[in-house]
């Protein structure tokens, strides 16, 4: 009986020393509640407002609204996907108050 019960508490052991690749605290899905884009996949933790709860999003894609920075880690707008740039406004007053917004855009597309 006591060697099932130590098989047992090894087999939990292996169980729970095998890492889950969804994280609880980074490498989280869209949708989870985030507190930094440091914590999401994406790298974008979205909120619609400055009382509303921020969410790991997706980044924007070609065409959509974006941020090009945030100083805080949480975006009201995704920055761009890969490959693209975020095309607007850019001023110190709007990376403080977190309201440089643009575009996205494919810039080898846009040169030609």
């Amino acid at each position: 009986m006591e060697k099932i019960l130590v098989l047992l508490l090894v087999a939990l052991a292996v169980v729970y020393a095998v890492p889950d690749p969804r994280g609880i605290i980074i490498h989280l899905e869209d949708g989870e509640l985030c507190l930094n884009s440091v914590q999401c996949k994406s790298k974008c933790c979205h909120r619609d407002t400055g009382l509303s709860l921020a969410r790991c999003a997706p980044k924007a894609s070609e065409n959509s609204e974006c941020s090009a920075k945030t100083l805080y880690g949480v975006y009201y707008k995704c920055p761009c996907e890969r490959g693209l740039t975020c095309e607007g406004d850019k001023s110190i007053v709007g990376s403080i108050t977190n309201t440089n917004f643009g575009v996205c855009h494919d810039a080898g597309r846009s040169k030609k």
